[in-house]
């Protein structure tokens, strides 16, 4: 999400009614402001499919104090960068060094001072969109502008858990432009690019569901991720992007088919724990070098067994 003064949500936790209301509504003004009375329940919503922005976190509680909650917070991937402001009665020095080395951004001592409160917030949300925005391009390919292999491989470890927990099936699509050497070599590195750009655009164009991802794998080679989908599913998406591709009609007169296309390699697997999407991987790339065998243009499917052996389909 791009950060803003309208759609940041800020999280207020306090267990004193009165710190609640007065921060809600200065707060209430400039964002979207959700609050938990109790360390427990502050973290039910961090770790929420919706969580906030910023914590503004109070240390003294009843349950768990803030102290424990940043530390819960650091320890996992999903929740270690919201930044955490500290508002608290220990004004103590090494109270204060204790939270900073814990991780919070910033410290503020009771009683608060309104304004501080919202100039403090405003310069964490700044930096949080600042850093969230170098993230997100760590993660896109520059050239295609599609997500990388970094991206890529990230997600393919978080969905290879998601689908053994809800022992789901997962797709991959290999996908490599052929010939593609001898069109770089005969039309030149900026008509190869061109063609490298139009080649992922209409790849991730075939995809419909938000869980599917497209990320360019490296050189002219392209990969497509498909959670909770069956082969037949993934062949169908294979078969529209080798059509979109031919339809884009970029000429390679030096190619035997005269024009850029692509081959596929598509492997699904019942994911379970005793194997790795490695081995998925694996047998993507080796289908869609057996594709390349076949005469090009064109995609072999197989279904993983038990023993992460290929059961070809075509």
């Amino acid at each position: 999400m791009t950060l803003n003064s309208k759609q940041a949500t800020v999280l207020i936790v306090d267990d004193e009614p009165i710190n609640i209301s007065v921060l809600a509504q200065s707060l209430a003004l400039h964002y979207r402001v959700k609050i938990a009375t109790s360390g427990h329940k502050a973290l039910d919503i961090i770790n929420s499919a919706a969580p906030p922005d910023l914590v503004l976190l109070d240390i003294q509680m009843p349950d768990i104090d803030g102290y424990e909650v940043l530390i819960q917070m650091r320890q996992h991937d999903a929740t270690k960068s919201i930044p955490v402001i500290f508002i608290t009665a220990k004004d103590a020095a090494e109270d204060e060094a204790k939270g900073l080395d814990l991780g919070a951004m910033d410290y503020i001592t009771k009683p608060f001072n309104l304004p501080v409160v919202n100039a403090r917030v405003r310069n964490q949300l700044a930096l949080k969109q600042k850093a969230d925005l170098l993230e997100r391009l760590a993660l896109i390919d520059g050239l295609t502008e599609i997500p990388n292999r970094r991206h890529y491989d990230n997600r393919l470890a978080d969905e290879w858990r998601r689908s053994i927990q809800e022992q789901q099936e997962i797709s991959i699509i290999m996908i490599d432009i052929d010939e593609f050497k001898v069109f770089n070599d005969n039309y030149g590195h900026a008509q190869g690019d061109m063609a490298l750009k139009q080649v992922a655009g209409v790849i991730s164009n075939q995809l419909r569901r938000s869980s599917d991802l497209a990320a360019r794998y490296g050189g002219e080679e392209f990969v497509v991720l498909l959670p909770s989908c069956k082969l037949e599913a993934a062949e169908a998406i294979a078969e529209k992007i080798r059509l979109a591709v031919v339809e884009l009609q970029i000429p390679n007169e030096y190619s035997k088919a005269q024009k850029i296309t692509v081959s596929l390699g598509i492997a699904c697997i019942q994911a379970k724990s005793d194997f790795t999407s490695v081995c998925l991987q694996k047998r993507a790339d080796e289908l869609l070098y057996q594709a390349k065998r076949n005469g090009r243009n064109q995609f072999v499917a197989a279904q993983i067994d038990t023993n992460c052996h290929l059961k070809i389909e075509k």
